[in-house]
């Protein structure tokens, strides 16, 4: 598979949270991933905008994304810290966009960043978490 059908294939295959979430890959590579997550009002706190678990697990669906394209064969990876600072809000009806780069590759321990984007382009969100990556086990 190259990188041009990792985003196609992730969107089939993606995890049940982030589908039920609509959760979109636009662009999945080791090095950089984006998505989109239109905001519905099932997303939305009070006053109908983007709820900020929402954009914490739109984020943390990113990072775990990356951390696979990353990670050896057979090994699991998982979230073992999050961190957001939320800086302006999304309302319902735009698209939020997603930009996920990794910020340390270890063999066991991966660190990403997502910004998170509002439809005018500004900034509303930075997601920093830490992967841990546990390797395959020998049979």
């Amino acid at each position: 598979m190259t990188e041009d059908n990792f985003a196609e294939a992730f969107n089939e295959n993606n995890a049940p949270f982030a589908k039920m979430m609509g959760v979109k890959m636009t662009l999945v590579t080791k090095e950089r991933l984006e998505g989109e997550l239109v905001v519905t009002p099932e997303h939305c706190t009070i006053p109908a905008t983007l709820h900020g678990g929402a954009i914490m697990a739109f984020a943390d669906n990113m990072g775990g994304i990356g951390a696979f394209m990353n990670m050896p064969p057979g090994a699991m990876t998982t979230t073992i810290e999050s961190k957001t600072n939320f800086l302006r809000p999304i309302p319902v009806g735009e698209t939020a966009k997603a930009v996920t780069t990794p910020v340390n590759l270890g063999r066991s321990v991966q660190v990403w960043k997502t910004e998170i984007f509002r439809g005018d382009g500004k900034l509303a969100a930075v997601v920093t978490q830490t992967q841990m990556i546990r390797a395959p086990k020998n049979d």
